[in-house]
This record gives structure tokens, sequence and C-alpha cells, in this order.
């Protein structure tokens, strides 16, 4: 028992020993390899150390080139607005110095002409005193006051002045004659020769011509019913005489006797008269006169060549067919006007589309809606600018009869073609009374100036002539009664075309041989 303890106590402490030999020889080994590793490491430490700091190095080294590079070029920022303010402050004084140098030379010129104000102050209290005396001198010497030889010096000079300005208007009237008149007349001529006319005379009575005395017994009515049903409708006096197969249809509005001559055509041809059909057919005549009305307008546009019109302004033109003036159809004559328009100014080197439209719209005032209270020239004016046309041609309508000034040179010419179509004979009549009394007025105004011995007023008044007495009016003054009696007639009187005032001074020396 003992041994075995002995030999379990042996192999126990034999393990024991074995054990810690093991442990110690381990404990040395993870002793080697601690410090390899810890060698290593410090190895890789120090290389790793050597790569931070040439890293940090080179970022420092691109840091400080990059850094150099933006200081230098703030300086040299900096050193160009250096440059450009020693550059202006360089300028600046330049400019100071001439400011200084005219200021200098503004004070001695002043100073100068201070200088020369006080010596021809002087000088002026001296010749203004020389004046006096000689004044002096010169009315003890002519027996005259300083006003009476004024006087008579005005006088002699006025007179002196009156027959040079007189000889001298001559001279230029005769002149401009010479270098105007022809190409005047040629450019008149060609634009009359180049239009055509046509004489239209509206009347104030329409005929309709009836097929038969039955036919004018339907239309009377029992009692009279259609015809007092037409008239009330379409405001037109319907006249039945004795003249057959005839009813005049009177009325100052041309429309509405168009509107009663065509009522009355449509109920003949249906044979139904009675009043309400009568009311039926007036309206639906009304609507197509209307209609007319606008076709009209539309066609005249189209036929002269004019676009962008209102049409407000289309229908009025329409309008114009059945107005007339003077006895001469509206539409007829502003279509003349306008290709006389447009046919001058195209002579003259002006645009023809404004002139022509100019010309067509010129009387448009005469055929409102409502009829105001202004001349027709101005009223017309004012609706161009109301529905927008071009100054010019709102100019040259309202100046046409020199109510308002002329501003373009549309104005003239639409003005002297408005003349030269209404004095083309033939195109307007005017009754016996006043033709009458034109020419007594004519007479009247012209024996009212001094001198004058007998006045004829011939060609229907487009001529006046004026024999004054050779005695008592000299070939000036007849030359200025001449100029002063045409201005007199043309703002005292309104007339188509053109009146011709011719003044005669004429001196006869008659013998006798015996």
């Amino acid at each position: 028992m003992n041994i075995l303890i002995g030999i379990i106590i042996g192999v126990v402490g034999g393990l024991g020993v074995g054990i810690a030999l093991s442990a110690t020889k381990l404990r040395s080994t993870l002793e080697k390899k601690s410090l390899q590793v810890l060698k290593e490491a410090e190895e890789k430490g120090e290389i790793m150390k050597k790569e931070k700091i040439l890293q940090a190095k080179e970022k420092f080294l691109q840091m400080k080139g990059e850094h150099e590079k933006q200081v230098q070029e703030r300086n040299n920022k900096v050193m160009q607005a250096e440059n450009k303010i020693k550059q202006k402050e360089q300028a600046l004084n330049q400019k100071v110095e001439e400011l200084q140098k005219k200021s200098n030379e503004f004070l001695a010129a002043k100073e100068n002409l201070s200088k020369q104000a006080e010596k021809l102050q002087v000088r002026q209290q001296e010749v203004e005193k020389a004046y006096r005396d000689s004044i002096e001198k010169l009315e003890q010497v002519a027996g005259l006051s300083t006003e009476g030889a004024k006087a008579q010096l005005i006088e002699s000079l006025t007179e002196e002045a009156k027959n040079d300005a007189a000889n001298k208007i001559m001279e230029i009237v005769e002149e401009a004659k010479l270098t105007a008149n022809q190409q005047a007349k040629k450019i008149v001529i060609e634009s009359i020769q180049r239009t055509a006319t046509e004489n239209a005379i509206e009347n104030t009575v329409s005929v309709f011509n009836l097929e038969s005395e039955e036919v004018k017994g339907r239309i009377i009515g029992r009692e009279g019913r259609n015809i007092r049903t037409l008239e009330s409708l379409t405001g037109v006096e319907v006249i039945i005489d004795d003249s057959p197969d005839a009813i005049l249809l009177s009325c100052f509005d041309p429309v509405r006797r168009e509107v009663a001559r065509l009522s009355l055509h449509k109920l003949v041809t249906d044979g139904r008269i009675h009043p309400a059909r009568i009311e039926e057919v007036v309206a639906k005549t009304k609507k197509q006169i209307e209609q007319e009305v606008i076709e009209t307008g539309k066609r005249t546009c189209i036929d002269l060549g004019i676009v962008n019109m209102h049409h407000e302004l289309i229908r009025m033109i329409g309008k114009m067919k059945y107005r007339s003036s003077y006895g001469q159809n509206l539409l007829q004559h502003s279509r003349e006007v306008a290709n006389l328009c447009a046919t001058m100014a195209s002579e003259l080197g002006l645009n023809p589309k404004i002139a022509k439209r100019a010309g067509l719209l010129h009387d448009i005032g005469k055929v409102p809606d409502n009829e105001p209270e202004l001349p027709h020239a101005i009223h017309g004016m004012k609706l161009a600018e109301k529905f927008k046309e071009k100054a010019e041609i709102s100019n040259a309508i309202g100046s046409h009869h020199d109510e308002i000034e002329m501003q373009s040179l549309y104005a003239p010419i639409v003005q002297v073609c408005d003349a030269i179509s209404g004095a083309r004979p033939g195109a307007r009549r005017e009754v016996v009374e006043a033709y009458i009394n034109r020419l007594n007025k004519l007479e009247e105004m012209a024996m009212s100036y001094p001198g004058v011995v007998k006045t004829y007023a011939i060609q229907a008044g487009r001529e006046l002539r004026v024999i004054v007495s050779a005695e008592k009016v000299s070939d000036a003054e007849a030359n200025q009664i001449s100029m002063s009696l045409s201005k007199k007639i043309q703002n005292e009187m309104v007339f188509p075309g053109m009146i011709k005032v011719t003044v005669i001074r004429e001196t006869r020396a008659v013998n006798y041989a015996k």
C-alpha cells in the first residue's frame, strides 16, 4: 500500500515536473514570438511613419505652391488696380490744371470785357451827345422839328415802299407764272384727261311708270288707304295727277325715294296691294337698300384699290350713291376726286394710295346718320379720326374748304381736285336765283374799291372784270386791287371752282385830223 501510494506520488510528481518544464519551454517560445512580432510591428511602424512624413511634406509643398500662386495673383491685381488709380489721378490732375488754366483765361477775358464795356459806355455817351447836338443844329438849319421831319420822311418812304412792293409783287407773280404755270397746267390737264367723267344729276322727284290706269287705282286703294300707308312707312309724298301712266314720288331724301320706288315695283309685280302687304314689302325693301348700300361701298373701295377701310366708313361711302351736292351725284363726285388725287399725287411724287383715300372720303361728312351742326368738312375729319384714319387723310378732309390749317401736301391736292370736279362744265347746277345773287355780290364787292368805274361778272360768275379809272388808279394800284379783291372773294363767298379777277386800266389818246 505504501508502495502504491509512493508510486502514485512519484507519478504525480513526475507529471508535475513535466508539466512545469513544458510550461517553461512554451513560455520561452511565446516570448520569442512576441518579441519577433513586436520587432516586425516596430519596423512596419517606422516604415509607415516615414511614408506619412513624406506624404505630409508633399502635401505641404503642394499647398505652399498654390498659396504662393494665389498670393502672386492677388499681388498682380493689386498692382493693376494701383496702376489704374495712378492713371486716373494723373488724368484728374491734368483736368484740374486745364480747368484752372481756363478759369484764369475766363477771368482775364471777363476783366477785358468789363474794361471794353466801360469804354463803350463812355463812347455811347459821347455819340448820344454828338447826335443830340447834330439834331439841334439840323432843326435850327431846316426850320423843322424832329417829329415833323419824321412824318415827312415816313410819308415819302411809305409811298415809295408801296410802289416798290407793288412792282416787286408783279415781278414775283410774273416769274412764278413763267416757271410754274406751264407745269401746273400740265399736271391738271393730264389728271383731268386720265380720269373718266360721268354726269349724273339727282332730282328731288322720282317717276314711277305704270302699265295702265287700272294699276293706278289699285295703288290708291279704297279711300286712299294704300297711298297713306306707303307715305307713312316711307316718308315719301306720292303725287298722283293727270299724268297718264305715271306716279311721282317726292322727297328730299333719295334713300327714301328709292325705297318707295322699289316697294311700288314689287307690289305692282306681285299684284297684292293692301296695307299689310305694303308694310311687309317696305320692311324687306329697306333691308335690301341697306345691303345694297354696303355692297356699293365695298364695290367702290375694290374698284379704287382701297383696303382696310372701317365698315362704318364703307356704309357711308355706299350712302353717297343716294346723295347729291349742287345736282352732282356725291359718289360719282368722290370717285372722280379720288382718281384725280391719285393721278396728281403720282405726278408730284407723293403716295397715290393716301391721296386716293383722302379724295374718296373728303365729303364723308355729308352723309352722317345724324345731322350735326358742324360744317361737313369738320364733321368728316372727326369721323376719319374716329375710325382710325391717318392724320394726313383727316387733315385733308377737314381743310379742303379752309376750315382748318393744311398740314400736309395731300390737303391742297384734295382741295384742288375737288374744285376741278365741281368746276367741270355740266357737273353742278344751281337755281337761277343763286347765280343772280352771286353775280350781284361779286359786282358790289368790286365797286366798293376806290377808282372802280364799271364791273362785269361774266361766264356765270366764273370771271369778274373790273374797269378802273386811269387817272385815279396807277398800274401798281391796279395789281393791288386785283389781289385784294380775289382774297376778299375767297374769304367772304362760297362758290364751286375758281373765280378769275381781271382789273383793266386803259389810257386812250384820241385826236381828230380835220
